[in-house]
C-alpha cells in the first residue's frame, strides 16, 4: 500500500513539473560550419563524426574540435556541432570575448550580418570568417502545444525563473515555437554558473 501511494505521489509531482516546469539546459562554446568551411578545414567531401545526440532533433556534437582565435587569445578544443549550415557561426560566452579581445554582439542565432571577424583552425588549415562571432542570446524552444500550454507565442520576450542551486530570474528572453523543437530553455555557460545549474535544473516561464 505505501509502495502505491508512493508511486502515487510520484506520478502527481511528475505531473505537475510537466504542468509547470522546462528543462534548462546550459550551451558551451562551439562552431557551426558550411560545407565549404568543413572542406576548407578536414578536407573536401569530410563529413562530421556524430559522438551524441542534443536535445533539438537532427542536432549533435561532432567528435571534430577546432581552435577560435580572436586579436588577444585563442580558445582550443571547440566542439563543432551538426549537421552543417548554410553559413559558418561561432558561439561563445561574454568571457570567452574577453579571452579573445573582441567585442561579441548578443544576437539569435542565424543572425550575424555585421558581427565580428573570427578564425577558425584545425591544425595547419584555416579559415577567417568574415562575419558570425556571436554571444547567443538566452531563449527557449518550444513546441506549438507547449506554447499554447504556457500561453508564449514566437518571439515573445519573457522572464523565467531558474531554480538552480542559486536561483535567479533571467530577463529578456526569447521564445522561439516550431513544430521541430523540443522544449527546453537554453542559458549559456555564464549563466549557468551564476544560477548555480546542474543537469536537470527546471525554470518557469513569469507573465
Amino acid at each position: 500500500m505505501s509502495a502505491s501511494v508512493d508511486q502515487l505521489v510520484d506520478t502527481i509531482v511528475q505531473a505537475l513539473k510537466k504542468q509547470l516546469f522546462i528543462e534548462v539546459e546550459a550551451s558551451g562554446r562551439h562552431v557551426h560550419l558550411s560545407r565549404q568551411d568543413i572542406d576548407t578545414l578536414f578536407g573536401v567531401g569530410y563529413k562530421l563524426t556524430p559522438v551524441k545526440e542534443l536535445s533539438q532533433p537532427g542536432q549533435y556534437a561532432s567528435a571534430e574540435r577546432v581552435t577560435i582565435s580572436g586579436p588577444k587569445g585563442t580558445l582550443k578544443n571547440v566542439v563543432v556541432l551538426g549537421p552543417e549550415r548554410k553559413a559558418s557561426q561561432v558561439e561563445i560566452s561574454l568571457t570567452d570575448a574577453l579571452v579573445l579581445g573582441i567585442k561579441a554582439p548578443i544576437r539569435q542565432s542565424g543572425d550575424i550580418t555585421g558581427t565580428p571577424e573570427i578564425t577558425i583552425s584545425n591544425g595547419d588549415k584555416q579559415v577567417k570568417l568574415s562575419q558570425g562571432l556571436i554571444v547567443a542570446k538566452r531563449h527557449m524552444h518550444i513546441t506549438p502545444e507547449d506554447a499554447n500550454r504556457f500561453h508564449v507565442t514566437d518571439g515573445e520576450i519573457v522572464k523565467v525563473k531558474v531554480f538552480g542551486v542559486r536561483p535567479l530570474i533571467f530577463d529578456d528572453l526569447v521564445v522561439r515555437v516550431s513544430k521541430d523543437f523540443r522544449t527546453y530553455i537554453h542559458i549559456d555557460y555564464d549563466e549557468a554558473n551564476a544560477c548555480g545549474f546542474t543537469k536537470g535544473t527546471l525554470g518557469m516561464i513569469i507573465k
